[in-house]
């Protein structure tokens, strides 16, 4: 792992000297994405001159010569602030597939809510507004159903089971392939996390959480994943349906408890100051994913298909090691967390559950070990992939690997080949 890069992704707050006013007046010269690509390839205190120099020299390399193909990519609600703290692969990838193609490929970022968002990104790529888009697999089920595959409950033990799968040629049965066919989709590589339970104010001064009996009753904010509510629902969570953008305001007015979410996400956001405590559940995936339309990705020439898998390629294997120091050195989703982290200035107290106590939850929730709340969803998502056993193979595939090994000590493999 990359010491330097880790660094840097935990000073980019103090690092970070330019005002939204220059960063928006450097980006009317050079293009926000020049910006944003400069802005994440520089060391030391980035300050206003110095950003315009480095984005004038990426927009000048970036348009030497005429682009065969041009793509947008509409990266939701994470603006340039965003990917600076908390490098999910959005840049990463268009850096990497511009520099790959020398420029035959050339990528419009464009994030902030501008052109799509977390909910319809999936529907925006398959209209052809966008050609790429990122953003959590959880949200885009809401309009692609077959997302929801990654959701059962306890299906994966750990992070490195969800990369381990991602990595592993038979994700392209299990879930690249019925996202192709049904959806339109071609999924390219993902951040990952674990989902869990992080709590408003209301439990500031409450003791810390170490058992799933002290959340029954409670109200939290879900994201759009079916099966994720189901998930809730039979750990007695009430998940409650409220977008992204609302979800500060409904914990700082206190109309919801707490939400479930990823760590990475919480500062990234902005809701330190309204997070009291990360309880660690783990009860589903948490897959900031990027991916781009099938049709698109078809009309690339053969050369241009092999590097954008390639690019993913790179991107999944660079994120994965550098995803797990920003959580741990940045965001401070550690019991407790790192001095100097987010979580440890905001006060926000961290509960790993204990292997007892993740064992009666995943006694609750599990399709296998709760089977009938599932049957309906089962039946769906395995016609959908062609009349397989989805969650078992999945399963299997996830437990391939050691429980207690670590995500970043997962063996990158090119997934579409065998």
């Amino acid at each position: 792992m990359n010491r330097n890069k880790d660094v840097e992704s935990q000073d980019i707050k103090q690092r970070m000297q330019v005002s939204r006013r220059d960063f928006m007046k450097i980006s009317s010269m050079f293009g926000v994405t020049s910006t944003v690509l400069a802005a994440a390839a520089m060391a030391g205190v980035i300050t206003a001159p110095r950003l315009a120099k480095a984005a004038n020299s990426v927009y000048e390399k970036r348009f030497k010569t005429p682009a065969k193909y041009n793509l947008k990519f509409g990266g939701a609600d994470k603006d340039a602030r965003m990917l600076l703290m908390n490098r999910i692969g959005f840049l990463d990838f268009c850096r990497d597939l511009e520099e790959r193609s020398d420029g035959a490929i050339r990528i419009e970022y464009i994030g902030a809510n501008q052109i799509s968002t977390e909910a319809n990104g999936v529907s925006k790529c398959q209209q052809g507004i966008i050609d790429i888009f990122g953003g959590a697999t959880q949200n885009a089920s809401g309009s692609a159903p077959y997302y929801n595959v990654l959701d059962f409950a306890y299906m994966f033990p750990s992070r490195a089971s969800i990369y381990h799968f991602l990595y592993s040629p038979a994700s392209n049965r299990l879930l690249r392939e019925p996202l192709r066919k049904r959806h339109g989709i071609h999924f390219l590589f993902s951040g990952v996390e674990m989902r869990n339970l992080f709590m408003g104010l209301k439990f500031k001064d409450a003791p810390l959480i170490t058992s799933i009996d002290q959340l029954q009753g409670t109200k939290n904010r879900s994201t759009g994943t079916q099966l994720g509510i189901i998930t809730m629902k039979l750990l007695g969570l009430n998940p409650v349906p409220v977008a992204w953008e609302e979800t500060y305001d409904a914990l700082r007015q206190g109309l919801i408890d707490g939400q479930e979410s990823i760590a990475n996400a919480i500062p990234m956001a902005n809701m330190v100051g309204v997070t009291s405590q990360m309880v660690g559940l783990e009860f589903f995936p948490g897959t900031m994913h990027t991916a781009m339309s099938a049709k698109v990705f078809d009309k690339l020439d053969a050369q241009s298909q092999e590097m954008v898998m390639e690019s993913a390629y790179y991107t999944q294997s660079y994120i994965q090691g550098l995803n797990e120091a920003t959580m741990v050195n940045f965001t401070g989703a550690t019991m407790p967390p790192v001095e100097g982290t987010e979580f440890a200035k905001g006060g926000v107290r961290v509960s790993l559950f204990s292997a007892e106590e993740k064992k009666k939850c995943e006694d609750m929730a599990s399709p296998k070990t709760n089977p009938k709340p599932w049957e309906t969803w089962r039946e769906r998502l395995n016609k959908m992939a062609g009349d397989i056993d989805v969650y078992t193979e999945i399963y299997n595939v996830a437990h391939e690997i050691p429980v207690d090994m670590r995500a970043d000590t997962v063996e990158p493999r090119r997934w579409w080949k065998n």
